[in-house]
């Protein structure tokens, strides 16, 4: 945060040669805020470590195919416990490589890749539609454990996304014909407006259909890591990664 907007003005000299002519050229450029001047809220974390010793991975101890591992490390996830196992970070980005992230549900898991449903025009939605690759990652802290997942992304087949949506309460499938993702809302009362329209629309009505805004994607992985804590830093990376015949090299990586 800047504490006074102080701005400076960028200048560029560039100096042409042509012919015994000089000519010296002064462009401005964009102004640039001066960093120099800050509110102190400085907040250390230095000293806020763990060190991992719960567990090792070894390659002798890994599947032949990253799903079935994967499967494996979720349903240790499940078995002790943790809230929402399924929770992971979802990274996407713009055409022009600005990344985004944020916290999604894996709903399906098979050979075919990670599958996840959303709204199609959130900003998730937009930036696959001009980027189709995303990467993933689940973390088990009480495991000591993490996975990543990089791949490209596809559309869902519609009459898979139509499938699940029936699984989903009620409350879940009007909120996907309420809600305008990743749009402005003025006030949280617009929403809850907006929610009583829907419940009026569909009033008596048991099979809603799933918006056409709304729909899986599945990741379809290209390289699959699995990360264990270990004690110093020196963690256990084994990776998934798939060759030009398509099948799974296996492989440590350095931590």
């Amino acid at each position: 945060m800047i504490r006074k907007k102080q701005i400076r003005m960028c200048s560029a000299v560039t100096k042409y040669t042509m012919a015994e002519t000089s000519i010296v050229a002064v462009v401005e450029t964009e102004e640039v805020p001066d960093f120099t001047e800050r509110i102190d809220h400085h907040l250390s974390l230095a000293e806020l470590r763990e060190n991992y010793s719960r567990a090792r991975l070894d390659e002798s101890d890994c599947e032949t195919n990253p799903i079935v591992m994967f499967q494996r490390w979720l349903k240790d996830a499940q078995v002790a416990a943790l809230k929402e196992p399924n929770a992971m970070t979802l990274a996407t980005a713009t055409a022009d490589g600005k990344p985004s992230g944020r916290i999604v549900l894996l709903k399906e898991v098979s050979d075919l890749g990670f599958v996840f449903f959303t709204n199609y025009e959130s900003r998730k939605g937009q930036e696959v539609k001009t980027n189709p690759f995303a990467s993933l990652t689940f973390y088990w802290a009480e495991l000591e454990r993490q996975v990543r997942v990089e791949g490209s992304v596809q559309v869902v087949p519609r009459a898979e996304s139509q499938a699940y949506f029936d699984r989903r309460p009620r409350g879940s499938r009007l909120g996907a014909w309420v809600s305008s993702q990743s749009a402005t809302a003025e006030t949280r009362h617009v929403v809850e407006e907006k929610l009583k329209q829907i419940e009026e629309r569909f009033k008596g009505i048991e099979q809603i259909p799933a918006p056409d805004h709304w729909g899986g994607y599945r990741i379809i992985p290209d390289s699959v890591e699995f990360w264990q804590g270990r004690p110093n830093r020196l963690h256990d990376r084994i990776r998934y990664r798939r060759d030009s015949q398509d099948k799974w090299i296996l492989e440590r990586l350095w931590p």
